[in-house]
């Protein structure tokens, strides 16, 4: 029996297959907008042969949110507030990237100060051990385990406090602004930050014995939605997706943007250790090993801004913010590594006005999302939930 809610969306956005050609043993489940192990407001039409899924339909939509129609309405500035809202959970990095792609077209590229350059990295990779935390934390409690999601969510909050320490913010900051920052460090924010990485490397490794190395999980995670390399680059998967199997792929050292090229960090990919490459285990461990990167990454900033790059007096962290931003006419595609992968800024501008002419933003989770159909093809109806949970995507960033 369905709801008159229920029967609305399916109004909106029709079923593709129809339920009158069903053959004997299949059913046809809908999966969402509200179920309670769907990472969002996504929708899944589910065609299933007993415990055997057929075929599964993404439906998105539900938090599609005009962002590329605001951002053509407003100068680039303004935008980032709205930036902020695409990946929720790592608005830090999107913010980093929207600048960066600014500051190109303006041909600021390299002319700012380092202190603001190590910040800005610091900032980033505190949000993607956050967004990491939540993701492997939510990851475990979709499979049966509580533990960790509350020991995650605990370090995540000393993460969301220095933020808010530093923004006044927990979540949606505007705090890396065109040019600069908001504002400098607080005083005595490199020691706490410092205590904070030294807290949490043990708390790091108790996740990885008592999360990724668990034997129900690995039983649970381990040659289930296998993704073959050949198959993620041609549904353009990127992030921890496309490194979970196999490639060493990650923008922070390819396009080497920022002052990434002066720090020193690996880049974890998938080995098939437990089973076979690419499968859900192999993503979740990525993640896992990259919160490991990402603390060399911050213990590395915290001794630049203590040292070649310290507090003075006539720092100023907006120095180099513009008054008004009216690039050059030209088309331009920046890009940089959140930590679902690869988020791009497209912008075409005119050159006789603040706002951009054209804005478009390409989503990692849209294109990692696409592949679900190929790797859930021939799965159990509960191992369905665990190739979800280790796409892991953000419905804000991905409807946009």
């Amino acid at each position: 029996m369905t709801s008159k809610y229920t029967s609305y969306l399916l109004q909106a956005e029709p079923n593709l297959h129809d339920v009158n050609t069903l053959q004997s043993g299949e059913m046809l489940i809908n999966m969402g907008p509200q179920h309670p192990s769907m990472h969002g407001v996504l929708r899944l039409e589910t065609l299933t042969d007993g415990e055997i899924v057929k075929e599964v339909v993404p439906h998105i939509g539900y938090l599609h949110r005009c962002f590329e129609k605001h951002a053509e309405s407003m100068a680039y500035n303004q935008s980032i507030p709205y930036v902020d809202r695409l990946d929720y959970l790592a608005a830090m990095n999107s913010e980093h990237v929207w600048c960066m792609g600014v500051e190109k077209m303006l041909g600021l590229t390299g002319q700012l100060h380092k202190r603001v350059e190590y910040i800005r990295v610091l900032v980033a990779e505190l949000n993607r051990l956050a967004s990491h935390f939540v993701s492997i934390g939510t990851y475990a409690i979709d499979i049966g385990a509580f533990t960790p999601f509350l020991w995650l969510l605990r370090d995540r909050e000393h993460i969301q406090r220095l933020l808010e320490w530093i923004t006044g913010a927990r979540m949606l900051y505007n705090y890396i602004w065109v040019g600069g920052l908001y504002y400098d460090l607080p005083v005595g924010f490199e020691e706490k930050c410092q205590e904070f990485i030294t807290y949490l490397k043990p708390k790091l490794a108790e996740i990885q014995q008592l999360l990724i190395e668990n034997k129900i999980f690995i039983d649970r995670t381990a040659n289930v939605g296998v993704l073959p390399l050949d198959v993620a680059i041609n549904y353009g998967c990127t992030g921890p997706m496309l490194r979970g199997s196999g490639l060493k792929y990650d923008l922070r050292r390819v396009d080497g943007y920022s002052v990434y090229p002066e720090l020193e960090f690996d880049i974890p990919v998938g080995t098939g250790k437990m089973g076979t490459l690419g499968d859900c285990w192999d993503r979740t461990e990525v993640r896992a090993l990259e919160c490991d990167e990402s603390v060399k990454i911050i213990e590395q900033c915290l001794k630049r801004l203590t040292t070649d790059y310290k507090r003075t007096p006539d720092f100023n962290p907006q120095e180099m913010c513009p008054k008004k931003i009216r690039p050059a006419e030209q088309e331009l595609y920046f890009r940089g590594e959140t930590p679902r992968g690869e988020l791009g800024f497209y912008f075409r501008t005119t050159g006789k006005t603040d706002i951009p002419f054209r804005s478009h933003a390409r989503s990692c989770c849209f294109s990692n999302l696409s592949v679900l159909p190929e790797i859930s093809r021939g799965c159990m109806v509960a191992d369905l939930i665990a190739i979800v949970g280790s796409v892991d995507i953000v419905m804000g960033e991905l409807d946009r």
